[in-house]
């Protein structure tokens, strides 16, 4: 794992499709949770109950609506997910839709979701460890959801480590950069110590998308850009039709000097 180079840049199409998938029946089983998962999508009840925790925890102030969820979600990811992938990929001489293969090989049911309230607790976690992340405290405030969230992150992070993650092999044919999980696993201590005193940011995303990062970066802006959504159906096709680039001025403003130091 200190090699200059991991194993998604060195090995062949073929063996990153072979060891992403599995050993003998590790598809069906993965299949067989995706589908699990996709039948609990939309579950209005299950996705309230844990927006309410997240209120509850302080990370979000209001809950925006089911339609305002969607049109938000749409934005996060035409303006901010794939562009800042396709970004980063480019600049590291990765083929895009090839590593999206693989990341489903490794884990369809992760790819679902892009706000993470309808995947289970583990799926979020894969997801963390497979890909180098813009800014992983998205998720951490999602697994904040869950009682043991953060803790279970940060256990199967050192798992991967030391190599007894059971999906290691899988996950290790993915990842992007070969001290990513080392660096990862600091900013899980340091989140789990003092949440938001730290932050791992991608490079590109820092250069190029930084007001997208703002906004879509943790749960707390994203929520705020959600309820700037349009809330009813006419509304959303409307915003989804003629907004074609990031809004900036729905954009999370710049920190002041102050509240950046603190």
């Amino acid at each position: 794992m200190n090699d200059a180079t991991t194993l998604r840049q060195r090995a062949r199409p073929w063996e990153l499709v072979r060891q992403t998938m599995g050993g003998p029946g590790a598809m069906a089983d993965k299949l067989r949770t995706f589908f699990e998962v996709l039948s609990q999508y939309g579950r209005e009840d299950k996705v309230l109950a844990r927006l309410e925790r997240l209120r509850a925890l302080g990370h979000i102030d209001s809950v925006p609506n089911r339609i305002q969820r969607i049109v938000g979600a749409i934005d996060m990811v035409r303006f901010f997910i794939i562009p800042a992938a396709a970004d980063y990929y480019r600049e590291k001489g990765l083929d895009f839709r090839f590593h999206q293969l693989l990341r489903f090989l490794d884990d369809p049911a992760s790819l679902i979701d892009p706000t993470g309230f309808n995947v289970p607790r583990d799926n979020i976690i894969g997801h963390v460890m497979q890909v180098v992340h813009a800014n992983p405290e998205y998720d951490f405030q999602l697994l904040d959801t869950f009682e043991d969230g953060m803790e279970e992150m940060e256990r199967q992070v050192h798992d991967l480590l030391e190599g007894r993650h059971p999906r290691a092999a899988s996950i290790l044919a993915i990842v992007e950069e070969p001290d990513y999980h080392l660096r990862l696993l600091e900013h899980i201590e340091a989140y789990r110590r003092d949440p938001g005193s730290h932050r791992l940011v991608r490079h590109n995303v820092s250069l190029r998308f930084p007001a997208e990062e703002r906004t879509f970066g943790t749960v707390p802006a994203a929520m705020r850009y959600f309820s700037k959504m349009p809330s009813t159906v006419p509304e959303a096709i409307a915003h989804l039709v003629t907004v074609r680039r990031f809004p900036q001025h729905f954009a999370e403003p710049e920190p002041t000097p102050a509240h950046a130091a603190a």
